[in-house]
C-alpha cells in the first residue's frame, strides 16, 4: 500500500508542472505530435508565359503576382498591293470624231498628254499631208496639245476655210504646184503661230513621177545617141582599113618584079 501511495503522490506532483509548462522539453514527443497537427507543404503551380516578340523569350512567373504581365500582341505584317502605274490613254490626235481624252481619263484612269489652258493660245497643229482627191486637195493634220475650238486652213491668195474641233482633214480647191498651205488652231485666247510643222508646199506625187519619167526618157535618148555615134566611128575605121589594104601603091614583095625574078 505504501508503494502505491508513493506513486500517486508523485503523479500529483508532476501533473501541475506539465500543464503549467506545456512547451517544456520534458514533454513526450508523442504529445507534441498530437497537439500540433501538421499539413502537407503547399506546392504553388508555375505559370509559363510565352512572349511572341522578336526574340521569342520565355519567362516564368509565380502565381503570387497580383496579375500576370501583359502579353504583347503578335505583330502582323501588312501587305500593300502595289498598283500598276497609270498608262497613257489610247488617244490618237490624228484621228477625227473620237472620244475626248479627258473623258477617257475619267472612265479608265489613264493619262492624257499635257494640255495647255484654255486662256492660252494653242500650239500649232501638225500638217500631215496634202493628198489630191477627185480634182481637189485633202488637207490632213493632227491636233496639238491645247484646247482648240476650231481649225483654219489657209492658202496663199485665198480666203481661210474653217473646220470643227473634232475634224482632222478638210477639202480645198485644186492647188498649183508650189502653193503654200498652213493649218491654224483657234480658241478664245487666239490662234496658233504658223511654223515649219504646220505649213507645207503643195507638190503632188504625179508631178514628181512625171519628172522621174522625163529623166528616164532623156537618159534613154542620150544613150541611144552615144551608141549611134560609136557605131558610126567603128564603121568609118573599118572602111579606112579596107581601103588601105586594096590600094595598088603598096610595097609588095621585093623578090619579084614585073619582068620576072631578080
Amino acid at each position: 500500500m505504501s508503494l502505491h501511495w508513493n506513486l500517486a503522490v508523485l503523479i500529483l506532483l508532476l501533473t501541475p508542472t506539465s500543464f503549467l509548462h506545456p512547451s517544456s522539453s520534458h514533454l513526450p514527443s508523442l504529445l507534441c505530435a498530437h497537439a500540433l497537427p501538421t499539413s502537407p507543404p503547399v506546392t504553388r503551380p508555375r505559370i509559363l508565359i510565352i512572349n511572341e516578340g522578336p526574340d521569342d523569350d520565355y519567362k516564368d512567373y509565380d502565381d503570387d503576382h497580383s496579375s500576370p504581365p501583359s502579353v504583347p500582341s503578335i505583330t502582323k505584317s501588312t501587305f500593300i498591293l502595289h498598283q500598276e502605274p497609270p498608262k497613257p490613254c489610247k488617244y490618237n490626235p490624228c484621228m477625227e470624231d473620237q472620244q475626248p481624252c479627258a473623258q477617257l481619263s475619267e472612265q479608265t484612269g489613264c493619262l492624257c498628254p499635257g494640255v495647255s489652258r484654255a486662256d492660252q493660245r494653242p500650239h500649232a497643229p501638225l500638217l500631215k499631208g496634202l493628198v489630191p482627191v477627185r480634182g481637189k486637195v485633202e488637207v490632213q493634220w493632227c491636233a496639238p496639245s491645247s484646247v482648240v475650238s476650231k481649225y483654219r486652213v489657209m492658202v496663199e491668195g485665198r480666203a481661210a476655210l474653217e473646220f470643227g474641233e473634232a475634224l482632222r482633214r478638210g477639202l480645198v480647191e485644186s492647188l498649183d504646184i508650189g502653193d503654200n498651205v498652213c493649218v491654224e488652231a483657234v480658241n478664245k485666247a487666239g490662234h496658233s503661230v504658223p511654223s515649219e510643222t504646220s505649213c507645207m508646199q503643195y507638190e503632188p506625187a504625179e508631178s514628181s513621177s512625171h519628172g522621174v519619167m522625163a529623166w528616164v526618157i532623156g537618159g534613154g535618148v542620150a544613150f541611144i545617141i552615144l551608141l549611134s555615134l560609136a557605131a558610126v566611128i567603128l564603121w568609118k575605121r573599118k572602111a579606112c582599113r579596107k581601103t588601105t589594104s586594096d590600094t595598088p601603091n603598096g610595097l609588095g614583095n621585093p623578090s619579084y618584079s614585073t619582068e620576072g625574078p631578080l
